[in-house]
């Protein structure tokens, strides 16, 4: 059992939550590429971050654990990862910091979206991350055993982007199973989508 005693994040969390999700992601191989400028700077990652986060606020499926080491970002089964506004303000951000790279960027976000299943009802995992300075301790994938704890209560499944080949085998060790491929648009880094059965249905198996 997890060592942890995570909680649900409410908005007076909301920085927090922010700050790791940037420290995490800022070297990830896709969003690295995806979010690149032609500075060179990370400064602006935290802007479209923000957008996911606040978009699940709302679910109360955001987790922080005690000490802040990690977070997890969860949309619910019937739940969006924006509102329509949020994606207008997510559209106005790439064409404005992102460049030559907007438009591979929208690219990449219809390719989420095709991916995502939609036949059954199921959690979507939006946004798992340790900050570095925790990172290698197992925190991140205790934080997401409870998660999948809660988340078996209520007999459903979940499904989640592996943005990191490193991480496949992880997620594998708590019963994700790999569903397919894609990639940044022009051949750059793969995206691993990933399947959980429902507890009942593990059992079965």
């Amino acid at each position: 059992m997890p060592s942890i005693h995570p909680r649900r994040a409410t908005d007076d969390d909301l920085e927090e939550v922010l700050s790791i999700i940037t420290a995490a992601f800022a070297q990830d191989p896709l969003w690295s590429h995806a979010l690149a400028s032609a500075d060179g700077g990370t400064e602006h990652h935290a802007r479209f971050w923000r957008l996911f986060i606040e978009g699940a606020m709302p679910y109360s499926w955001v987790w922080l654990t005690e000490g802040g080491e990690a977070t997890s970002v969860w949309i619910p089964p019937g739940g969006t990862e924006l509102n329509e506004a949020q994606e207008e303000e997510l559209g106005r951000l790439a064409r404005q910091l992102l460049g030559r790279g907007a438009e591979p960027y929208f690219q990449l976000l219809e390719s989420f979206d095709v991916a995502h299943p939609r036949e059954d009802a199921h959690y979507y995992l939006s946004l798992l991350g340790t900050h570095p300075k925790h990172s290698g301790r197992g925190i991140g994938m205790d934080l997401l055993r409870h998660n999948l704890g809660v988340i078996d209560g209520e007999g459903l499944p979940a499904y989640l982007e592996s943005s990191n080949p490193a991480n496949n085998r992880r997620y594998e060790s708590v019963g994700f199973r790999p569903t397919g491929q894609f990639s940044y648009p022009g051949g750059g880094p793969v995206v691993t989508t990933m399947w959980r059965a429902a507890a009942l249905d593990q059992s079965r198996a």
